[in-house]
């Protein structure tokens, strides 16, 4: 587990590309359509290129429109399985919702994925928020206490990872007899946990779970404080997580191509039946901490949720920070974002395999020179 996949100083993710739109609610014709010999393209061009890891999201439920967003979708566990035997180096993480996984299953299925990668697989852990996700499971998805469910879950799942004689267990949300995994992961003491925060509830649940905890990115100006309350909350609990946010690229060789063609994607031809159903269905199961406006935290998420504020890029997710330039725009825009004490960001794009190669091939030289990044090992 040491390192995450990675000694960079900053390290990125490739987010999302198992679902047809990846992260971007556009209705651009060149969207990404989550073809799988595309999907293999990406992971090993980001596996040679020294991208850390890959991070998908588990989905049932597309979110209309006239794309449908991640309506064609891919399930992680056996994605990871089979594009961490394609690749050599890059982590695999899955996703897991804890009320439809069981801390069985995912022990034994994540200690697969790691000898079989020897080595590379993490998991993501959610605690969901579409109930038209759960329903085909025949599951009742409540923003009440799920969190609190999550942690027992957690729990327990980390409890197996430690290895050693069968238990039982019996808490408030799960009555168990007999837990055991064999064999036990890999990586010691077990592969990389990671969270999303956004609410106050659930940045609490990650900062007691996650080895590596995303946020998300609103500005610069109030990142360095989120960066800093988010560390001071995990050492509460004796923990010290990667701190990582969400960003999406728009990288051209001049400022005014990388400007015209995010305004293209994403307020001209952006999908704007995607993002208010996303905003439906989180304020649906909104967290009580959110309801009360506990943290500056909570009060951002709920105004992105209530339509009061327009987005500048309509066609992109609140909380997924815009960086769009030329390559050294790129940089110095990473450079203030790594100063903020930030250990990383996502790899999201419109079209992951037309934009990806560009922006390895021009930014991470530059991020090399910067000091952001190290030359890829070669042989």
């Amino acid at each position: 587990m040491a390192g995450y996949f990675g000694a960079n100083k900053y390290k990125f993710g490739v987010f999302g590309i198992n679902c047809a739109g990846g992260m971007t609610p556009s209705r651009a014709p060149e969207r990404w359509r989550a073809d799988w010999d595309e999907m293999v393209e990406v992971a090993t061009l980001a596996d040679r290129s020294g991208v850390e890891f890959l991070l998908p999201i588990a989905k049932w439920h597309g979110l209309g429109g006239e794309a449908d967003m991640w309506g064609r979708s891919f399930e992680t566990f056996t994605q990871a399985a089979a594009l961490g035997a394609l690749t050599k180096n890059i982590g695999v993480f899955v996703t897991a919702h804890v009320s439809l996984i069981t801390a069985a299953f995912a022990a034994k299925a994540i200690t697969t994925v790691d000898h079989a990668t020897h080595g590379r697989a993490g998991l993501n852990i959610v605690c969901g928020w579409n109930p038209d996700e759960f329903s085909p499971h025949g599951i009742t998805l409540t923003g009440e206490r799920r969190y609190d469910r999550g942690f027992e879950w957690y729990q327990i799942y980390a409890k197996m990872m430690e290895g050693g004689p069968k238990f039982d267990w019996k808490g408030e949300f799960f009555d168990l007899q007999g837990v055991i995994t064999d064999p036990l992961p890999v990586q010691k003491p077990r592969p990389p946990v990671m969270s999303a925060a956004q609410s106050g509830d659930g940045q609490i649940f990650a900062a007691r779970t996650a080895d590596i905890l995303f946020t998300a990115l609103q500005s610069l100006d109030v990142a360095s404080a989120t960066v800093a309350n988010l560390n001071n909350l995990a050492a509460t609990y004796g923990r010290k997580p990667d701190v990582y946010v969400e960003t999406q690229f728009v990288c051209k060789p001049t400022r005014k191509e990388a400007l015209d063609y995010a305004h293209y994607y994403a307020v001209e031809m952006a999908d704007p039946d995607a993002p208010a159903y996303f905003a439906r269905q989180k304020a649906r199961t909104m967290s009580s901490s959110t309801r009360t406006g506990d943290t500056v935290a909570d009060r951002a998420l709920a105004a992105s949720l209530d339509g009061s504020k327009a987005p500048r890029y309509p066609g992109m997710f609140a909380g997924m920070y815009p960086v769009i330039g030329t390559p050294d725009d790129i940089v110095d825009e990473l450079e203030k974002i790594s100063a903020l004490g930030v250990a990383g960001s996502t790899l999201v794009f419109l079209n992951y395999l037309q934009e990806l190669p560009y922006f390895v091939q021009e930014v991470f030289p530059r991020m090399e020179r910067r000091g952001l990044r190290a030359p890829v090992a070669t042989g």
